[in-house]
């Protein structure tokens, strides 16, 4: 494990199932304090105690300093990744993340809840964060998929990386460019090792927001 403070190109940001990169490559840039590693096509991130995206809607207050590795991307894209974690403290997580500025951005994380379950969870934050708890996930992994398409988000998980079902759709009016990539979380614990496995971001949205196809 190593910082990383520059850039850092990574060669196997390639097409999965399906998706067609636009490009060979892209360059993964790094947001919070983080140490991170990239082998062969699995990316692994030390999530920092303490750490967090939300604005909260109750208490006001706005946690934005969670890791954050991304790349900028300008117009629609789909994001996915096999996602894999041990968690250990309430609001554990790791997912997808993307981002305008500290209160607006969306984020699909696979995260350890109140009661102590294990999730997909889908947080919209415009000016203030909403916090959508979907199905119960019996294992440490799950694959999430967070798509753009025009002012349309979407939010997919699956428990093969084929057949994806929908957890959140939504119409969010950010920016056309945003930073999109993998976010790792530990707000209140003692953070971790966070793994996003054959990870893609591609410069395309998709054909059927509902269906993340």
């Amino acid at each position: 494990m190593f910082a990383q403070p520059d850039p850092v190109p990574v060669q196997r940001l390639h097409p999965d199932k399906g998706l067609r990169a636009r490009r060979p490559k892209e360059t993964i840039m790094l947001q919070g304090d983080c140490t991170f590693e990239i082998k062969d096509n699995m990316l692994i991130m030390e999530a920092e105690p303490g750490r967090d995206y939300f604005a909260n809607p109750v208490s006001g207050e706005i946690k934005a300093d969670a890791a954050f590795a991304y790349t900028t991307i300008e117009g629609d894209f789909t994001c996915r990744a096999k996602v894999q974690l041990e968690h250990k403290s309430q609001f554990d997580g790791a997912g997808l993340f993307a981002f305008q500025d500290d209160t607006h951005w969306v984020k699909a994380c696979f995260e350890q809840g109140d009661y102590g379950f294990k999730s997909v969870v889908t947080v919209m934050t415009n000016d203030h964060s909403d916090d959508g708890y979907g199905v119960t996930i019996p294992g440490d992994s799950i694959w999430l998929q967070l798509a753009r398409t025009g002012d349309v988000f979407s939010i997919h998980y699956s428990y093969d990386g084929d057949f994806y079902y929908m957890s959140r759709l939504a119409r969010m009016p950010f920016a056309r460019t945003l930073q999109v990539g993998f976010e790792a979380q530990s707000p209140t614990g003692e953070g971790g090792k966070r793994y996003f496995t054959d990870f893609t971001i591609v410069r395309e949205g998709l054909k059927d927001s509902r269906a993340g196809q």
